[in-house]
């Protein structure tokens, strides 16, 4: 089977296993949705989650994050995690929204990755989750490693492991396909003790039975 057919097959399994699959971050508008974003480096979702609803009611605007004491702003997000690099950045991405987009998010690539704190994966989070824009492939550490496996890609570095996948998926999949296979990776093919057995694609992969040969000694 060629990679191009694999991509086809999955293109057609992944949202029949994961049919519900989302953003799991809680947001109601773009600007929340690219604090959280930045909030989840080395963090998890369900952890933002416990944070960003005082977050928000604290800073509704770009204005207030780029008001905010950074002592005040570091207190908040703290159990996140790397707290004063988070917290830096995030007021300096109020400022940059405010001085350069008249506080409010922009929709292109371009301008979203010069924010502070974001980048090319934070960028493609908020287009196609709070825009639904299919400018790019979100790669995260499960959309890494699953497209490793499942022999979709030989890099690791993510922007190639990007270009990769969006040369085999057709660019109305490309939002959603970070979400089918961010799910899978966190339900069945996790990073030491991936369900091979119960994985639905188990007939598809091909290194069921053998996931270990990508990971790090």
């Amino acid at each position: 089977m060629t990679r191009k057919e694999r991509a086809a097959i999955l293109e057609k399994k992944l949202p029949e296993i994961y049919p519900d699959a989302h953003c799991e971050l809680d947001f109601k508008n773009p600007l929340e949705l690219l604090v959280a974003t930045i909030l989840s480096a080395q963090c998890t979702d369900v952890r933002v989650n416990m944070v960003t609803p005082a977050l928000f009611k604290r800073c509704p605007t770009a204005e207030a994050y780029a008001a905010i004491p950074q002592e005040e702003l570091e207190t908040l997000v703290r159990s996140t995690g790397f707290y004063r690099n988070k917290a830096k950045s995030i007021r300096g991405m109020g400022a940059a929204l405010v001085e350069r987009h008249e506080g409010v998010v922009p929709q292109t690539i371009e301008e979203l990755s010069a924010l502070p704190g974001a980048g090319r994966k934070t960028a493609n989070v908020v287009l196609g989750n709070a825009f639904h824009i299919n400018e790019g492939v979100v790669v995260d550490t499960h959309v890494g490693r699953l497209s490793l496996r499942l022999e979709l890609t030989t890099n690791t570095d993510p922007i190639k492991v990007e270009q990769d996948l969006i040369a085999l998926f057709p660019q109305e999949s490309w939002s959603d396909l970070s979400h089918w296979l961010i799910w899978h990776g966190r339900r069945r093919c996790k990073a030491r003790k991936p369900d091979c057995q119960g994985c639905e694609l188990r007939d598809l992969c091909p290194s069921v039975d053998r996931p270990d040969r990508f990971l790090k000694k």
